[in-house]
């Protein structure tokens, strides 16, 4: 035995092979009318390990995937794992300019896709990018290998986890760019893994847990795939996300845990089936991805109890950072509501200001955090990289605070911050005001260019329907803000949308919104 391993700690593939062989019969995956057991997905593992083997992938092989929510999704990302494939998913909302970027920066040497929405975008890729080799189709298509019909040509075998170290890359997953180029966070094995055992020690997951999957299985599915196999659980997979295709999925399974980004969670509470909806299974709701609006969160919590449990990360340390109980979410503190939580004990976090010196108690300070939990560095990127771990720590680029009680506060990004008039003020803190008012839907606020103060504090804002967009709205919103927070953050004005653009992983892209406003013209922070 090489003694190197002798302190290796089991990583995401042995625990992908331990759960999936600890159950045979029981439900694993439920897509559409088809029902997949531990046995069946397990089976197709194997079969797609050695369809990747087949075709020369292995261990440092670099892999991207692009797929509706289909059941071959959830095999194909346990199989890459168990081949030592380091992986890249594209969000299936991207641009084909995206999409070639990431396949480019990340030297991806196959594209898994699935025909039935990605073959002409598949092929126009590998004209556009000719190091991807293979195209591996879920199914017959006309620029692909039909990856299934290989996977068929093999029986299968036991599961094996590769020859893998803690330290080895295990995916490349590219930041939203919403502050400039998308950079590709290379995490390790050690990351997925330390990840892991956090959730299983701190996240609140139903004993029985039918975990309903509403957000692109390719993103979100490999952050719950252990923790459900681990429990004997099954996923409920949506094929695309309606709120009436949530409530009736919740209502039909008894679904007892999902997990939503805010934006999800506003059409949920505005369908007219929140109030009628049977809810009564849902034990927990996780959220996270992008700040929540307080008064959407209550209005959630009086509906459906407290169910609401968030967790906060980056990709460049992922989703436990901090986490909020579902308890916490307590009504008789409403102020709490826009907390993220309290930082996790498995993580050192601190408050830093630009020095790099921990800030006052109660001071807003930039977040940074140490621990297994923290990627090996941007792909191809030493300066962005030696940026993110000046002195030491990784610098998240939020800003935060922390409450007599421990909880932890986004005050907003850094790059986000507006400098007006000298004074510094946090989209974050108006958006929450404005956020409070029966008119709003979704509130973005930004600075933009103004001649006397360098800039000004501009609200875009979506109304709910059946809302008229008027100068009294205007007024009767900028005077929340005024008694709430003060005249200096007081939007100078407000702009009524119809839509605000979305990044393809559901947060407000703020940098689409400010480039309406700004055109050529540099910003003068971040």
């Amino acid at each position: 035995m090489n003694n190197n391993n002798l302190y290796h700690p089991p990583l995401m593939p042995h625990l992908l092979v331990e759960g999936l062989n600890r159950y045979h019969d029981q439900p694993c995956l439920f897509l559409g009318d088809k029902v997949a057991t531990y046995r069946e997905v397990r089976e197709r593992t194997s079969q797609l390990v050695q369809a990747l083997q087949a075709i020369g992938l292995g261990p440092g092989s670099r892999v991207a995937v692009i797929s509706g929510n289909r059941p071959e999704v959830l095999a194909n990302i346990a199989a890459m794992q168990l081949t030592g494939c380091i992986g890249t998913p594209l969000h299936p909302l991207g641009s084909l300019d995206d999409h070639a970027y990431v396949l480019e920066a990340a030297e991806i040497d196959a594209l898994v896709f699935d025909p039935t929405a990605f073959d002409a975008h598949a092929a126009a890729l590998q004209q556009r990018v000719p190091g991807v080799r293979h195209l591996l189709s879920f199914g017959p298509s006309d620029s692909g290998t039909d990856y299934l019909a290989l996977a068929d040509s093999f029986a299968p075998a036991p599961l094996v986890a590769p020859d893998v170290n803690p330290d080895d890359i295990a995916s490349v997953n590219f930041t939203g760019g919403t502050t400039g180029k998308p950079k590709g966070v290379m995490s390790s094995y050690r990351v997925t893994s330390y990840m892991t055992q956090i959730q299983l020690a701190e996240w609140e997951f139903p004993e029985d847990l039918r975990m309903l999957i509403a957000t692109p299985l390719s993103h979100a599915a490999a952050a719950f795939f252990i923790p459900v196999l681990q429990k004997g659980g099954a996923f409920y997979v949506m094929q695309g996300f309606s709120p009436d295709g949530f409530f009736d999925m919740v209502e039909q399974h008894r679904i007892t845990a999902t997990m939503l980004v805010p934006v999800m969670l506003y059409f949920l509470l505005d369908s007219p089936r929140a109030k009628t909806a049977n809810m009564s299974s849902m034990e927990s709701i996780f959220y996270g991805a992008s700040p929540m609006s307080p008064a959407r969160l209550q209005q959630g919590i009086e509906l459906w109890g407290q169910v609401f449990y968030q967790f906060f990360g980056q990709s460049e340390a992922p989703m436990v950072l901090a986490n909020m109980r579902r308890a916490e979410h307590d009504l008789s503190k409403p102020e709490r509501l826009s907390a993220c939580g309290r930082p996790s004990p498995w993580v050192h976090l601190a408050l830093l200001d630009l020095d790099g010196n921990p800030v006052a108690a109660g001071d807003p300070g930039e977040i940074c955090v140490r621990g297994p939990l923290v990627m090996s560095g941007y792909k191809d990127m030493p300066e962005a990289t030696a940026e993110a771990f000046a002195g030491g720590w990784l610098h998240t680029g939020d800003i935060g605070r922390l409450d007599e009680e421990g909880f932890l506060y986004i005050v907003d990004r850094t790059k986000d911050m507006i400098v007006t008039g000298g004074f510094n003020v946090f989209p974050r803190e108006v958006e929450d005001v404005l956020s409070r008012h029966e008119a709003v839907q979704q509130v973005v606020v930004i600075g933009v260019p103004d001649e006397q103060w360098g800039e000004a504090v501009k609200a875009v804002i979506v109304v709910k329907p059946g809302i008229d967009a008027d100068q009294a709205l205007v007024a009767s919103l900028q005077d929340a803000v005024k008694q709430a927070k003060g005249s200096v953050q007081t939007p100078k004005s407000i702009d009524f949308v119809a839509g605000i653009p979305l990044t393809p992983v559901g947060k407000p892209d703020k940098k689409a919104v400010r480039a309406l406003y700004w055109g050529d013209q540099a910003r003068g922070v971040g």
